[in-house]
C-alpha cells in the first residue's frame, strides 16, 4: 500500500498560482555561538553577551523572493561612529576568539532590488576581567621623614572590565567595611566609571601593618571567575628610587661602546628596572639587564633619550633619563645674503654683504667654524666681522659680513666646520666672490614646459637654472592642495634641476612647480616655473560584459562607450562576431567629429546571429574591449526559499517529499518557456533522476510548484533547473534541498520532531547546565560505546533514524544534568499533550524530566512529568498534560546516575493542543528492540483488507 501511495505521488502534476510573489526583502536576527545572555524584551535594543575569546556567530535569516544578498556592516558602539566593514557578504556572521574591540553594534542588511532593503542590528556586548592593579600611595603632605609609619596611606585597586567590577577588600582573611573599622575608609574615586576602589588606612595603627588583598568580580557572568591581588603593608614600605652612573646628558663618539647603570637607592617592596627608548625600540644589539644597559659600537642613529624606569607599585613610578648625543656632522651649505638694508638682490661694490655657513651636527652648540680667504685664515677687521648665532639664520650658524664690499674683497672664502677634539671628520663649504657672481635665474627649456608620457612609462621634467653659484632646485606640485610628489615628499631636492618619475600613473598628471633654493646659492626671494605632465592611458569602456536577451526575430542595437581615458576620444572601433572580423557599421550623421561610442545594429536574433560580439576601441595610446553575449534563450529560473514547510517526511518509510517553488526571470525577454528540465541527484552520487515539466503560458511573478517524491531520510539532494523555449535550452539554476523537520510549533497539524536533521527543530542546549544532550543513529555510534545501555536505533528500528540521548560515561559524575530546550512557543490554547518516546536501559539509569518554562514575566520552570530507573531494552510512550498560562517553552533534563551504565534516549517528540488520550497506559506504547528479549505484543493482521484493496484497483 506504501509503495502504491509513493508511486502515485511521483506523478503529480506541475502546479502554479498566478500570482505575483517578488516581494521585499525582510530581515531577522538570531544568535549561535557562544552566548551568555542575550536580551530580547527590549524590542529596540537586543543585547548579545559573549565572553572574550568565545566565539561569536550570528545569522540573518531573510525571506523575501528574489532571494536577498545579506551584508554585515558594524559601528564601533554608537550611531555617530562610522561604519566600518567587515567584509562579509552571506547570511552568517561568524567572528572566533572575539575580542573586546570588536563589540559594538552589528548591522544585517538584506536587499533583493525589489522595495527597499530591509536592515536589522543587534548590540554585542563582549565580557571580560583582567588582572587588577594594586599600587599603594601616601598623603601629599607625608613626602618627608619615614613614609609608612604615621599619617594616612591610601591602597588603589584598578581593573579593566566589562561589566563593572565589584571590589571586596580584605586584610589578611577578614573582609573590610566601614561599620566594623572606624580606621578606614572605602571609596570610589570621581571619573574612574567604576573601574577603581580606594581603601584608606587613616593615621596608620599598629594592626593596618598586614596583608591586604584586593578581591574583583563581576558576579560570575559568562562564566569569568574572581581574581585578586594581595599587597604587604609594613613599616619598611617606600616607593622606588633611583640613580645613575653617568651624567643626564651624554656625549660620545661614534664608534665607542656605552654602558649606563640605573641604581635602586630605596624601595620596598623591591622595585623592577626597565630601560625604553624614545623614539622607537632599544637600538639593535643593545642589552638591557637589571640596570645595566650596554650599547656596543654606538652610531648617530642611537642618538635620543634612554629612560630607566622603576616600578613597585608603591607611590609613582622613579624616572631617570639620559639624553645620548653621538657626534655627528651632515649637511653643510652656504648663503649668500646682499645687502639687506638697500634690499638689494645683486653683489655690489660699496654695499654690504653676508657668507653664511651651516651644518647639521650633534651636539649642535659644540661645532666650530673657522673661515679661510685665499686659502688662509679670515683676519678680522673693522669690515671683516665674524658672528655666531645670527637671528636670521637657523641656529648655530657662522656668518662671515663684509662691511662696504672693496675690490679687494673679492677671493674663495672656505667655511671649515669641526668637533674639537672629537675624531669625526670637518665638514667644509666653499663660496666664490667675484663680479661675475649673480642671483639665479630659472626657466624651463624649450618644448618642455608640457611633457606627455604615457602611463606605465618613465618621464624626466626639467628646469634650468642660470647664475653663479648655482642653488638646487626645489620640486613641489601646484594643482592639488597638499599633494605629494610620487616619491611620498611634499617637497623634493634636485641638484642638477631634472625630476625623474619612474612608471608614471595617471594620478600623476598636472602642474609641477620648480624653484630656486635659498641655501647653496643667494638668500633671495625664490625664482620659480612650471611644468605640465600629461599621463596617457588606455580608454576605458563600458560594459565591460553584457548579457543581452531578445526573443527570435527581434532587432538588438549593440553599443560599446568610453568612459574615461587620454586621449579622451575613440580612434578607431573595431567589430567581430564570433572573432571574425565585421564591416564596419554605417557612419552616423555628424560622424566627423571624435566620438564617445560606437554601435552596432542586428535587424533580427536568429539561432546563426547568436553568439559572442566584441567591440575593440582605441584611443592610440591602448584599447579595450566591450563584450556582448547575444541569445534567445531564456533567463534561469528563480527558485523560491520562503516555501512555508516544505518538507513532508514519513518516518515509517524513510522518506520525504519535498515542495519546489520557483518564479522565472524575465519570462517575457525572450520567447515563451514551453517546459522545464528537472534533474534531481542524491548528494555524493552519481547518477540522476531527470523529468520534463511543460507548463503553459509563464507570466511574471508567477509561482510554479513541483513536488518532490521518494527522497530517502535524511539525505540531500542537488536539484537543476533548466527552462526550455523554441530556441532550445536556456540557463539552468541549481540549489541544494536539506531534509528539514519543521520546528515545533503548536499551530501546525503534523508537528512530530523526528530529531533527523541538525536544527533538531528548533531546539537548544541549555548554557546552565553541566552537559549536553547528544544527535545520533546507529551509523554514528561509538563502536566502543558502554554495552547494556542505550538504544541500538530510532524508535523506526532503522540504522538512519537519528535520536537524542545523554552520554554518561566519564567525565560525568552523579547528578550532572543535561538540559535540551525548545523553541518559544505563543500559547493560543488552554491545554496542550506532549508526547515523546524514551529509552531508559541500564542498571545506573538516573532520571528523566519533563519541565514547563513559563515566559510571562521572566523563567519560571516547573516539573510536569519525571521517570526513573531502568525500564528494559524498549522504546516507551509517554503522554503528558500540560496547562500553561502564557508563552512557554519544554525542557528535557536528563539527571546521570550512580554510573556509567545509564544512557537516556528520546525521540518523536509532539506538541499538540487538546487534552492527552484519556485512557493513560504506563507506558502508551512499547516498541521492542532487536534480541530484547521482550514477548511481541499481538498486532491486528492486515492481509485480508489489503488483499481485497488491490483486487480491487486490478478490476
Amino acid at each position: 500500500m506504501e509503495v502504491t501511495c509513493l508511486l502515485l505521488l511521483a506523478l503529480l502534476p506541475l502546479h502554479c498560482r498566478a500570482q505575483g510573489v517578488y516581494a521585499p526583502a525582510q530581515a531577522q536576527i538570531v544568535h549561535a555561538g557562544q552566548a551568555c545572555v542575550v536580551k530580547e524584551d527590549n524590542i529596540s535594543e537586543r543585547v548579545y553577551t559573549i565572553r572574550e575569546g568565545d566565539t561569536l556567530v550570528l545569522q540573518c535569516l531573510v525571506t523575501g523572493h528574489p532571494r536577498p544578498q545579506v551584508r554585515w556592516t558594524k559601528t564601533a558602539g554608537s550611531a555617530s561612529d562610522k561604519f566600518q566593514e567587515t567584509s562579509v557578504f552571506n547570511e552568517t556572521l561568524r567572528i572566533e576568539r572575539i575580542a573586546r574591540t570588536q563589540g559594538g553594534r552589528y548591522y544585517c542588511k538584506a536587499e533583493n532590488g525589489v522595495g527597499v532593503p530591509a536592515i536589522k542590528s543587534i548590540r554585542v556586548d563582549v565580557q571580560y576581567l583582567d588582572e587588577p592593579v594594586l599600587t599603594v600611595h601616601q598623603t601629599v603632605s607625608d613626602v618627608r621623614g619615614n613614609f609608612y609609619q604615621e599619617k594616612t596611606v591610601f591602597l588603589r585597586c584598578t581593573v579593566n572590565s566589562n561589566p563593572p567590577a565589584r571590589f571586596i577588600w580584605k586584610r589578611g582573611s577578614d573582609t573590610l567595611s566601614h561599620s566594623q573599622d572606624n580606621g578606614v575608609d572605602i571609596y570610589e574615586p570621581l571619573y574612574t566609571q567604576g573601574e577603581t576602589k580606594v581603601l584608606k588606612l587613616k593615621n596608620l595603627r599598629p594592626q593596618d601593618y598586614a596583608s591586604y588583598t584586593c578581591q574583583v568580580s563581576v558576579r560570575n557572568v559568562c562564566g569569568i571567575p574572581d581574581k585578586a591581588i594581595t599587597f604587604r603593608l609594613t613599616n619598611t614600605t617606600a616607593p622606588p628610587a633611583l640613580k645613575l652612573s653617568v651624567n643626564e646628558t651624554l656625549v660620545v663618539n661614534p664608534g665607542e661602546n656605552v654602558t649606563v647603570q640605573c641604581l635602586l637607592t630605596g624601595g620596598d617592596p623591591l622595585p623592577q628596572l626597565q630601560w625604553s627608548h624614545g623614539p622607537g625600540p632599544l637600538p639593535l644589539g643593545a642589552l638591557a639587564q637589571g640596570g645595566i644597559l650596554s650599547i656596543p659600537s654606538v652610531q648617530a642613529l642611537d642618538s635620543g633619550y634612554y629612560n630607566c624606569t622603576a616600578t613597585n607599585n608603591v607611590g609613582n613610578p622613579a624616572k631617570k633619563t639620559v639624553n645620548l648625543l653621538v657626534r655627528s656632522m651632515k649637511n653643510a651649505t652656504f648663503q649668500i645674503t646682499p645687502d639687506v638694508i638697500k634690499e638689494s638682490e645683486n653683489i655690489q661694490l660699496g654695499q654690504d654683504l653676508k657668507l653664511s655657513c651651516h651644518v647639521d651636527a650633534v651636539p649642535q652648540e659644540k661645532v666650530t667654524y673657522q673661515w679661510f680667504k685665499n686659502g688662509k685664515p679670515a683676519r678680522m677687521s673693522k669690515r671683516l666681522l665674524v658672528t655666531r648665532n645670527d637671528p636670521e639664520l637657523p641656529a648655530i650658524t657662522s656668518s662671515l659680513e663684509l662691511i662696504d664690499l672693496h675690490f679687494s674683497d673679492y677671493g674663495t672664502y672656505l667655511c671649515v666646520a669641526s668637533f674639537p677634539g672629537a675624531p669625526v671628520p670637518d665638514l667644509s663649504v666653499e663660496v666664490n666672490i667675484s663680479s661675475e657672481t649673480v642671483p639665479p635665474t630659472i626657466s624651463v627649456p624649450k618644448g618642455r614646459a608640457v611633457v606627455t608620457v604615457r602611463e606605465g612609462s618613465p618621464a624626466e621634467l626639467q628646469c634650468e637654472v642660470r647664475g653663479k653659484p648655482r642653488p638646487p632646485v626645489l620640486w613641489s606640485r601646484v594643482d592639488k592642495e597638499a599633494a605629494l610628489l610620487p616619491s611620498g615628499l611634499p617637497v623634493e631636492e634636485t641638484p642638477d634641476g631634472k625630476l625623474r618619475l619612474e612608471r608614471v600613473s595617471r594620478d600623476m598628471s598636472g602642474t609641477y612647480r620648480c624653484q630656486t633654493a635659498r641655501y647653496n646659492g643667494f638668500n633671495v626671494r625664490p625664482r620659480e616655473a612650471q611644468v605640465q605632465l600629461n599621463v596617457q592611458f588606455p580608454p576605458e569602456v563600458e560594459p565591460g560584459s553584457q548579457d543581452v536577451r531578445q526573443a527570435l526575430g527581434r532587432p538588438v542595437l549593440l553599443r560599446c562607450s568610453l568612459l574615461r581615458g587620454s586621449p579622451q576620444r575613440i580612434a578607431s572601433a573595431v567589430w567581430r562576431f564570433k572573432g571574425q572580423l565585421l564591416p564596419l557599421p554605417p557612419a552616423a550623421p555628424g560622424a566627423g567629429e571624435p566620438s564617445d561610442h560606437s554601435e552596432l545594429r542586428l535587424d533580427a536574433v536568429t539561432r546563426d546571429s547568436s553568439g559572442s560580439y566584441e567591440c575593440s576601441v582605441s584611443n592610440d595610446v591602448g584599447s579595450a574591449v566591450c563584450l556582448f553575449q547575444v541569445s534567445a534563450k531564456a533567463y534561469s529560473p528563480e527558485f523560491y526559499f520562503d516555501t512555508p514547510n516544505p518538507t513532508r517526511s514519513h518516518k515509517l518509510s524513510k522518506n520525504y517529499s519535498y515542495v519546489l517553488q520557483w518564479t522565472q526571470r524575465e519570462p517575457d525577454a525572450v520567447d515563451p518557456v514551453l517546459n522545464y528540465r528537472l534533474s534531481v541527484r542524491q548528494l555524493n552520487q552519481h547518477s540522476a533522476m531527470v523529468k520534463a515539466i511543460p507548463v503553459r503560458r509563464v507570466e511574471k511573478g508567477q509561482l510554479l510548484e513541483y513536488m518532490l517524491t521518494d527522497l530517502r531520510v535524511p539525505h540531500s539532494y542537488e536539484v537543476r533547473l533548466t527552462p526550455y523555449t523554441t530556441y532550445g535550452a536556456g540557463d539552468m539554476a541549481s540549489r541544494i534541498i536539506h531534509y528539514t523537520e519543521p520546528i515545533n510549533s503548536p499551530s501546525l497539524s503534523d508537528n512530530t520532531c523526528h530529531f533527523e536533521d541538525e536544527k533538531i527543530c528548533g531546539y537548544t542546549q541549555d548554557l546552565t547546565d553541566n552537559f549536553d544532550w547528544t544527535r545520533q543513529n546507529a551509523l554514528t555510534q561509538n563502536p566502543k560505546r558502554s554495552p547494556n545501555t542505550g538504544p541500538p536505533t530510532d524508535v523506526s528500528g532503522t540504522p538512519e533514524g537519528y535520536y537524542m540521548f545523554i552520554e554518561t560515561s566519564r567525565p560525568r559524575e552523579l547528578g550532572d544534568r543535561a538540559r535540551l530546550v525548545s523553541p518559544l512557543y505563543n500559547a493560543s490554547a488552554k491545554f496542550y499533550c506532549v508526547s515523546f518516546f524514551y529509552h531508559m536501559y541500564g542498571k545506573h539509569i538516573g532520571s528523566l524530566n519533563l519541565l514547563v518554562r513559563s515566559r510571562n514575566k521572566g523563567a519560571l520552570d516547573t516539573h510536569a512529568w519525571s521517570l526513573s530507573g531502568n525500564k528494559g531494552n524498549v522504546w516507551q510512550q509517554a503522554h503528558v498534560p500540560i496547562n500553561p498560562s502564557g508563552p512557554f517553552q519544554i525542557i528535557f533534563e536528563g539527571i546521570r546516575g550512580s554510573g556509567y551504565l545509564g544512557d537516556i534516549a528520546i525521540d518523536d517528540v509532539t506538541l499538540k493542543k487538546g487534552e492527552c488520550p484519556r485512557k493513560q497506559i504506563d507506558p502508551n506504547k512499547v516498541v521492542v528492540m532487536p534480541g530484547s528479549g521482550v514477548p511481541h505484543q499481538p498486532r491486528p493482521q492486515l492481509w485480508g483488507p489489503v488483499a481485497i484493496f488491490l483486487l480491487a484497483l486490478q478490476r
